[in-house]
């Protein structure tokens, strides 16, 4: 009895340390956003002595913040759903079509994620440049779309397969074509892979910050990652600010994760596990 309950108290406070450090950076970023200006770079006070909202007030004043927003928002849905239909198409093509070296074409999919962004950035940038599209939403899409595209055929490959054959045979009796069972058979039973496939993509795409430094020049087409790094003046760094952009940005991704914890776990589980 005892040992049982030493074993649940030491796993509670092993889950307690995990949180607190998994939320420390995100609840810091908290403080210092609702700090006044003359407590931002004093330590102590940890905690602010009054709650002060003129940090988001200055990242919305003399800024294309929203401009910003919008991009990252068109560049994150748009990569999304790219991936979603290529990554669908090819999972279904690996799963349930007799087609050789199945395993050998997942293999090569899944190595290029193994290839370091900063490896890429050159040759894609004069391939971007040679035909004119930077500082363009597609500049940003196309990449995002090739670099997110194996993590979506992986999941979406695994979903597929755990669907019976024995659906794709009686399809194929009613008459539908290869192209009609994706869509109306394994489509709809796919649906909590896709949607997790999408979630994670969907951050990637919001989050990522090297392609879109240097792929865009200006506020047309610049993301938060990019806009934010460049809050820095010429003769101070409003951490104030940057903290309350963090805040702004980072609290709908933490509220879509939550409500897709469950499909997001299955979906990177799926298929490990065979009865």
């Amino acid at each position: 009895m005892k040992e049982a309950i030493l074993s649940r108290t030491i796993f509670y406070l092993l889950l307690l340390f995990i949180a607190a450090f998994c939320l420390g950076p995100f609840l810091w970023q908290l403080l210092t956003s609702l700090k006044p200006t003359e407590e931002l770079i004093t330590l102590p006070p940890i905690l602010p002595s009054h709650v002060s909202f003129q940090s988001y007030e200055n990242v919305f004043e003399g800024r294309p913040f929203e401009r910003i927003i919008l991009n990252s928002a068109v560049v994150a849905v748009s990569t999304t759903v790219l991936s979603l239909l290529i990554g669908s198409l090819a999972g279904y093509s690996l799963a349930a079509l007799k087609i050789r070296g199945k395993q050998l074409t997942l293999g090569l999919i899944l190595s290029i994620s193994m290839f370091p962004p900063i490896a890429t950035v050159s040759p894609l940038f004069i391939i971007i440049r040679a035909l004119g599209l930077r500082d363009t939403y597609i500049a940003l899409i196309v990449p995002y779309a090739a670099f997110a595209l194996p993590l979506t055929i992986w999941i979406v490959t695994n979903f597929f397969k755990e669907i019976p054959a024995d659906l794709q045979e009686a399809s194929k009796i009613d008459g539908c074509t290869p192209f009609q069972t994706f869509f109306k058979v394994y489509l709809p039973l796919a649906a909590p892979g896709l949607v997790t496939a999408g979630i994670l993509v969907f951050i990637f795409s919001w989050n990522e910050f090297l392609y879109a430094l240097t792929f865009t020049t200006t506020e047309r087409s610049q993301t938060i990652p990019v806009g934010i790094a460049l809050f820095p003046g010429l003769f101070e760094i409003p951490w104030g600010d940057i903290a309350a952009a963090t805040i702004i940005v980072t609290i709908p991704i933490v509220l879509v994760v939550f409500s897709f914890q469950r499909r997001i776990v299955s979906g990177l589980t799926a298929g490990s596990v065979k009865g």
